[in-house]
């Protein structure tokens, strides 16, 4: 399993005994201490690689997962990360993503777009009125269930894509 902006790590409690290894990317050298520390004495073994989304350092197929959490909203090049994921999954695995995306409300996502330059200078480069679902779908994968829901006013997804057979 390969997990992109683990943050401070405190997902690997919530992975079932079946994931043998998780391999980290992770952009942020603050971030990725906290979640070295956080996985020390765990049951799972943790590595990690560099965290560039968009170079990711693995074979094609070296992953049956990948996790993307709060992380492709601040990807410089979204296509070529989301190529990078493809690339290094499996056919059929698994992209678990738990996201915010572009508002479906027109005054919104208008809201969205106005604020992003700003927005992205103070939160680490997070663009909020991406359309990350259509971009998913446009890199090749299937989404399989998506559900859709507003937190803080943000709207956010939590769902699986899979790469081809």
């Amino acid at each position: 399993m390969l997990e992109v902006g683990a943050g401070d790590g405190v997902k690997f409690t919530c992975y079932p005994d079946t994931v043998r290894e998780i391999t980290v990317a992770e952009t942020d050298p603050f971030l990725l201490e906290t979640v070295l520390m956080a996985c020390k004495n765990g049951p799972i073994p943790v590595r990690t690689v560099a965290g560039d989304l968009t170079r990711i350092p693995a074979p094609n197929g070296a992953y049956d997962a990948v996790v993307c959490s709060l992380v492709l909203c601040s990807t410089p090049d979204l296509e070529q990360s989301l190529a990078a994921l493809r690339r290094v999954l499996k056919p059929g695995g698994e992209l678990r993503l738990y996201e915010h995306v572009r508002s479906a409300n027109v005054l919104a996502a208008a809201a969205e777009r106005f604020v992003a330059p700003l927005w992205s200078q103070m939160r680490g480069g997070c663009h909020p009125g991406r359309d990350t679902l259509t971009a998913i779908e446009k890199a090749g994968f299937v989404v399989d269930h998506v559900s859709r829901f507003s937190f803080h006013g943000v709207n956010h997804v939590l769902g699986v894509a899979r790469t081809p057979n």
